[in-house]
């Protein structure tokens, strides 16, 4: 798979960010193993202008093979969306805490809500914020007091980091959309033995969240 995108995620010796993983760090299988590469993953993310909010859209590779499509649906109390991978087997669906301060989402995996298949939660890291940030709680941590993922940055521009827990490690960056007339495609890069799949149900989360905050 090319590697084009690389050097623009990779922060710059000044940033004070910690380089990503690399290929030798051990897999994060969240979603399955089979979505953990041991090399940079990029990402195509193309939304449907047609499909005015029902959070629809297709996941390709760089060569344009679909991995993933999002299915959504428009008048659902919690706002379900089901992410499907390229065979439209269904793999995870995420549903919205209709009462929570700290907007909170769940996923699930399959595709019905059931905590017996509860994968994470993500959820504001504060009520009031000026610059948006997201804690992400694998189904593991019950305790919920240290994030396992943290996700920041600014979605309308396309340009949100995901880090490891609270440190500065970077697994996942998305990229500005790629011209003026593309504002509904865009590209993520997943760095190495991170699930590709949990990724981008992170967007579909993100995604979910600026659909709600514009109603």
């Amino acid at each position: 798979m090319p590697h084009f995108l690389i050097s623009m995620a990779q922060p710059s010796s000044d940033s004070g960010k910690t380089l990503p993983p690399n290929e030798d760090s051990i897999s994060v299988p969240i979603i399955g193993p089979q979505f953990c590469a041991s090399y940079h993953v990029d990402l195509v993310i193309m939304r449907n202008a047609l499909s005015l909010k029902d959070g629809s859209f297709v996941v390709t590779d760089a060569c344009g093979n679909i991995l993933f499509s999002v299915k959504g649906k428009l008048m659902s109390l919690h706002h379900n969306r089901i992410l499907l991978d390229g065979d439209d087997n269904p793999l995870v669906i995420i549903r919205r805490k209709i009462i929570s301060l700290h907007k909170k989402w769940y996923a699930f995996r399959g595709e019905k809500p059931d905590f017996k298949n509860h994968l994470f939660t993500v959820g504001k890291s504060s009520v009031v914020q000026l610059m948006k940030t997201f804690d992400v709680y694998l189904a593991s941590n019950t305790k919920e007091d240290v994030c396992d993922f943290r996700v920041k940055g600014n979605w309308l521009e396309r340009a949100c980091v995901v880090y490891a827990g609270e440190s500065s490690t970077i697994v996942a960056q998305m990229h500005k959309k790629l011209s003026v007339d593309e504002k509904d495609r865009f590209m993520v890069t997943v760095y190495p033995n991170i699930d590709h799949a949990f990724i981008v149900t992170l967007i579909v989360i993100l995604d979910a969240i600026y659909d709600d905050d514009d109603q």
